[in-house]
């Protein structure tokens, strides 16, 4: 048999009078507060319904009339979008006991959303209702009472109070009685309250609209991350391969006997150089991205960076030799913004390929301009038996993010090896205005 478990008094008061009970009281007078504009216009229309003289009578008819009339105005103002995170905000802060999580942020913009809203906000201002004017009628009442047996002045005055207390015995038990009005309070408080704290993350929180909205935003913000991580692994793991490869150049010639390439050296700690100086341009400007935020960039959410105006610079200071022909009847500084940029980090990264992979063997790249499509092209020897130089070891996402941004665009990309040569082959769609002019949006 199992013996009943004993709760402490303490554990049984504290629903009455602990620390989330003034939070929760304070929140119920608001409700009450903000239903008082209702109740006024209630009065209003009841009033000349009743036999009271005026409509600001004490009339229980009147009252609980401008009560029942002021609950479906009320939920009817509930209406309106912004009353959601208003209510949403107050509850957290009040109710002191719901996860921020699991109340929703925004306006309440689909029926469903508003119909709930509208329960939650009657429900609210007509249990506060209640409980303001038991707050305002049960303290003095209770210490009216309690103070009964010791003032003859409020024996012979009453007050209003029932008979009963007229008697002796009665009389002797009304302290009893105003401590258990004052306890009747708390308890009608912490219930209302607890009613309200269960219902929030029904009424208040997310609709189907809303979690599908949030997960849109969640997605818009993955793929800007997304773009973010793209530019970062294209601009500074090009400049590091570069870099590492001809300074492990100039170092082997440093350590040779052959004074006639000093000259070399000087070269590569140039290229080194310039090339270290236009990426911190480069990162600066992504970084600049993450701290703009929420702000709208002015070229309508583009992010900015090199084009292919400035391919020739690239392809200088690549660290390979590179062939480049340019073939159809479009210039290169015509192409539209959003497509010049990803074609830049296209050869970029694909340079960044022929580095760790092919080492310094020349690459042939082929950029074909038409009406419709930019096709890039990009060749380079594979070594034969010697292993390929190891610029960064462990390999890179290069060519999924080539893939990603050529998708992006609505384009293709491919890769691979084609006899002795390794082929990545890139077309981007270009838009057209009739099919003469380039335009960019």
């Amino acid at each position: 048999m199992k013996t009943p478990v004993r709760r402490p008094a303490a554990a049984l008061l504290r629903p009455l009078v602990g620390r989330r009970a003034w939070p929760r009281w304070t929140h119920l007078v608001l409700g009450g507060a903000l239903l008082m504009p209702y109740w006024l216009l209630g009065t209003v229309i009841v009033g000349p319904l009743v036999s009271t003289g005026t409509v600001f009578s004490n009339s229980l008819t009147l009252q609980f009339g401008a009560y029942a009339v002021a609950l479906p105005i009320a939920a009817a103002s509930a209406l309106f979008p912004l009353v959601r995170p208003l209510s949403a905000a107050a509850a957290a802060r009040a109710l002191c006991g719901i996860p921020e999580g699991s109340l929703a942020d925004g306006p309440a913009r689909s029926r469903a959303a508003r119909v709930r809203t509208t329960g939650w906000f009657t429900l609210h201002v007509g249990l506060g209702g209640i409980i303001s004017g038991m707050s305002l009628a049960l303290p003095p009442f209770a210490v009216a009472l309690m103070a009964l047996p010791l003032s003859s002045a409020l024996r012979d005055s009453r007050l209003g109070m029932p008979r009963v207390f007229s008697h002796g015995w009665a009389m002797a038990l009304a302290p009893l009685a105003g401590i258990l009005s004052l306890l009747a309070l708390a308890a009608c408080a912490a219930a209302a309250s607890t009613l309200l704290a269960r219902l929030a993350p029904v009424l208040l929180g997310p609709t189907p609209s809303d979690r599908l909205a949030a997960a849109e935003r969640r997605a818009a913000d993955l793929a800007e991350r997304n773009r973010l991580a793209r530019e970062l692994h294209d601009s500074v793991g090009h400049t590091l391969s570069a870099v590492t490869l001809q300074a492990g150049a100039a170092r082997r010639i440093l350590d040779s006997d052959a004074p006639k390439d000093r000259e070399f050296v000087r070269e590569a700690l140039t290229a080194i150089e310039e090339t270290t100086r236009r990426t911190v341009g480069e990162l600066d400007s992504v970084l600049g991205l993450l701290r703009q935020g929420d702000e709208p960039e002015a070229d309508g959410g583009a992010a900015p960076g090199p084009t292919l105006d400035a391919l020739e610079g690239l392809l200088a200071r690549c660290g390979v030799p590179v062939t480049l022909t340019v073939a159809g009847d479009g210039e290169v500084a015509a192409v539209p913004g959003p497509v010049s940029r990803e074609a830049y980090r296209i050869v970029q990264e694909g340079l960044s390929n022929a580095l760790r992979h092919g080492g310094a063997a020349p690459v042939m790249l082929h950029v074909a301009l038409g009406t419709e499509k930019l096709e890039l092209t990009m060749e380079n020897p594979l070594p034969g038996t010697s292993p390929a130089p190891v610029v960064r070891p462990g390999g890179g996402r290069g060519l999924r993010g080539v893939a990603e941004r050529a998708t992006l665009l609505g384009g293709h990309a491919e890769a691979g090896r084609d006899g002795p040569l390794w082929r990545l082959t890139v077309a981007l769609p270009l838009p057209t205005d009739g099919g003469s002019r380039w335009t960019t949006p």
